[in-house]
């Protein structure tokens, strides 16, 4: 079996570093290990390289679809769909996956898709083009019920994974006080009530890419007189050292941002979460999105309200003061993670999904063949 993963843009300094681009790249080196595997994505230069057995193929200079750089295409991918027994897309409402899920249909492929949020112009504003994939397959229930797939028998959910080798836990000499954040610093991430909800005495550090001017000036502003470091451009050994070294890993986000906007998908996994439980720390989110299927509140982690820095800070307050729970709590954050969220338990469930097809599909051809002919 060949596989070809597709994604609107590559993990990175070069693409975008976010939850969602890591995945798909995650997902990709690690089914690398088991059938051939491609990762095909987009970017200002043509280039290939490989990383470990993963072949990655970016094409450059593609054509951005009304001008969004969510929604680069090219027909160039078709090249690499011919080599593929299975293309899995990552994002559907995207030219590029409309136009390799039909190619792939024309062509008798079998062609998935994982909608990791986001998403551009597309055919699919104007129709639906949910049959146009064999199977849809999510990163968690929520995902599945936010996409309105709960009776749809083609959706499946294969969750999130982690490097659990790179990701992983260090002696702890002492207690810690250090808060940690990791992400891109959005609206909907709720970084302004984790800010405000900072306790006397404790330190916040936040690590992400660098926000625009406006986003820089409001956290800078809400963080005068507390002790909030802000991080940006860590590799992974320096983020891994950031987890290991801290009290918990937040994720606050929320559905109503700070203008008073809306989003009704904030959080369709938490991977920050799993990196910081795999590292044995504690995660502390709200109750937004998938993150309660993530985090087992007073076992792994705690859950709190959205839009509330008050019953935050009274959460981060009660962590700092029981470092034997958060030792506890940490240590099941870790065992949780190597029970349900490794990069090798989801490659197992999308190649279990990619068989399932191949199966039925080779089961009505033997139906037609076998049939008598009619006297």
């Amino acid at each position: 079996m060949r596989v070809v993963h597709l994604v609107p843009a590559l993990f990175g300094p070069d693409g975008i570093v976010g939850g969602a681009e890591r995945y798909a790249c995650e997902l990709a080196r690690h089914m690398a290990d088991v059938v051939p595997t491609t990762l095909v994505s987009f970017g200002a230069e043509s280039r290939e390289k490989q990383v470990g057995r993963l072949r990655v193929r970016v094409i450059g200079d593609p054509w951005l679809v009304r001008k969004q750089r969510t929604n680069p295409f090219s027909r160039a991918i078709f090249g690499e769909l011919r080599l593929a027994d299975v293309v899995h897309c990552h994002q559907q409402h995207v030219l590029a996956s409309s136009a390799a899920a039909a190619w792939a249909r024309l062509n008798g492929r079998r062609v998935f898709v994982s909608d990791l949020g986001g998403g551009g112009w597309d055919v699919s504003a104007y129709i639906s083009t949910d049959r146009w994939f064999h199977g849809h397959l999510h990163l968690s229930e929520y995902s599945r019920r936010i996409f309105g797939h709960e009776l749809n028998p083609a959706a499946h959910v294969i969750g999130g994974g982690v490097d659990v080798q790179k990701f992983s836990p260090v002696p702890r000499a002492a207690a810690h006080r250090d808060v940690l954040f990791v992400g891109r610093l959005l609206p909907h991430k709720g970084i302004d009530d984790l800010i405000r909800a900072l306790p006397q005495g404790m330190s916040l550090r936040i690590v992400g890419p660098e926000p625009d001017t406006e986003t820089r000036a409001l956290l800078a502003d809400l963080a005068r007189g507390k002790d909030v470091t802000f991080l940006h451009r860590l590799d992974d050994t320096a983020l891994v050292r950031e987890y290991q070294q801290a009290l918990c890993i937040v994720l606050p986000s929320v559905y109503q941002m700070p203008d008073g906007r809306q989003t009704m998908v904030p959080e369709l996994l938490g991977q920050t979460l799993l990196e910081g439980m795999a590292c044995g720390i504690p995660a502390v989110c709200t109750r937004v999105g998938s993150m309660p299927e993530v985090v087992s509140d007073g076992i792994t982690g705690l859950v709190v309200p959205p839009n509330d820095p008050s019953a935050l800070g009274e959460r981060l307050t009660w962590l700092s003061a029981h470092p034997d729970k958060v030792a506890r709590m940490g240590a099941a954050a870790r065992r949780h993670v190597l029970e349900r969220f490794t990069w090798p338990a989801v490659v197992s469930r999308c190649l279990a999904q990619y068989d399932a097809v191949s199966s039925r599909s080779a089961k009505r051809t033997t139906v037609m063949v076998t049939r008598p002919a009619q006297p």
